[in-house]
């Protein structure tokens, strides 16, 4: 079984035996506690092996794969999760404008007020970032002309169907 496998297993153990707000917990202190440090050190760039980045971030294998899956979707290159094991070596490129909008589009507060973002982005950076976020996040609906054919999929024109 894979390490991202593992990691799916061991959510689903903990939310069948009630101790998933404990698991959790633990998990984002620890997810906390290597933000912290990356955005401390103004590192985005990460090398070697599963194993060894686990053990620089203080994390077991499986644990460190769960962070992975939560940082992928930030960097320049997304990782193959599925293919990961403990010697895969990889290269993680953090890019950090892309990681604060998805902590916001997250709504992960514990994260996104880190105060080691204050070094990172500037404030006018940061306040952009999160007018691009709400930007994303409206729905907008296609205004349908009367000659159009109506979405309902009849064929009628819209005037004829559903607009009447």
């Amino acid at each position: 079984m894979g390490l991202y496998q593992e990691w799916t297993k061991k959510i689903e153990e903990n939310q069948s035996t009630g101790t998933y707000r404990e698991f959790f917990e633990s998990y984002l202190s620890m997810e906390k506690k290597a933000y912290e440090e990356i955005l401390e050190k103004e590192q985005n760039t990460f090398t070697g092996t599963v194993k060894e980045l686990a053990d620089k971030f203080s994390m077991d294998l499986v644990t460190f794969t769960g962070f992975l899956d939560g940082i992928n979707t930030s960097l320049t290159e997304e990782l193959k999760l599925d293919e990961l094991n403990e010697d895969s070596s990889i290269t993680l490129n953090i890019d950090f404008e892309k990681l604060y909008y998805n902590m916001l589009k997250a709504k992960a507060e514990w994260l996104y007020t880190l105060p080691q973002w204050d070094k990172l982005l500037s404030e006018e950076k940061r306040k952009e970032i999160r007018l691009k976020l709400h930007a994303d996040s409206r729905i907008t609906v296609e205004k349908i002309g009367r000659n159009d054919p109506c979405p309902c999929g009849s064929g009628k024109k819209y005037k004829k169907c559903c607009g009447k």
